[in-house]
C-alpha cells in the first residue's frame, strides 16, 4: 500500500473534504474539517481494504498567532499494510471543540484527556473529559 493509493480512495469516498495533503518525510497527512472527523475516521477503520485499526496517537498542537490556533493530529497504522497516516484537524481558539474518537477508538480516551488538560481543547462526546495532570 502507497501513499497515493490511499489517498485515491479516500479522496473518492470524500470528495472535497481534504482541505491539505503532505508527503513530507513519507508519510501522508491530511488535514480536514473536524465536521467531517468522525465519518472519515470510522470509514477509514471499518474499509476491508485500508484498515487502519490502530489509533496510535493522539496529540494537539498551540498555534500562537494562527488561526485556526489549535490542531488536534491523529497518528493512524494499518497493520494489514504496515501503513501509516495522518489527520490533522483545526480547532479555533474561540471554539476549541473536536468530536471524541473514544466510540471508535479506545485508545483515545486517556490521550483526548490529556490534550484537553495541557491545551484545553475539549472533545464532545467524550465518556469522562477530565484532568488528568494539571489542577
Amino acid at each position: 500500500m502507497d501513499n497515493q493509493t490511499v489517498l485515491v480512495q479516500i479522496q473518492a469516498a470524500f470528495p472535497d473534504t481534504i482541505a491539505e495533503i503532505d508527503e513530507r518525510h513519507g508519510d501522508l497527512k491530511l488535514r480536514i474539517p473536524r465536521e467531517s472527523l468522525l465519518a472519515v475516521m470510522q470509514w477509514l477503520r471499518d474499509h476491508a481494504e485500508l484498515q487502519y485499526t490502530f489509533l496510535e496517537s493522539v496529540t494537539g498542537v498551540d498555534y500562537l498567532g494562527r488561526e485556526p490556533r489549535f490542531e488536534v493530529v491523529y497518528h493512524l497504522f494499518s497493520f494489514r499494510h504496515f501503513h501509516r497516516l495522518c489527520i490533522k484537524v483545526g480547532a479555533p481558539e474561540a471554539d476549541p471543540v473536536v468530536p471524541s474518537l473514544t466510540g471508535l477508538f479506545p485508545t483515545a480516551n486517556w490521550q483526548e484527556r490529556e490534550v484537553y488538560d495541557l491545551l484545553g481543547i475539549e472533545f464532545s462526546d467524550h465518556p469522562a473529559l477530565q484532568r488528568i495532570l494539571m489542577p
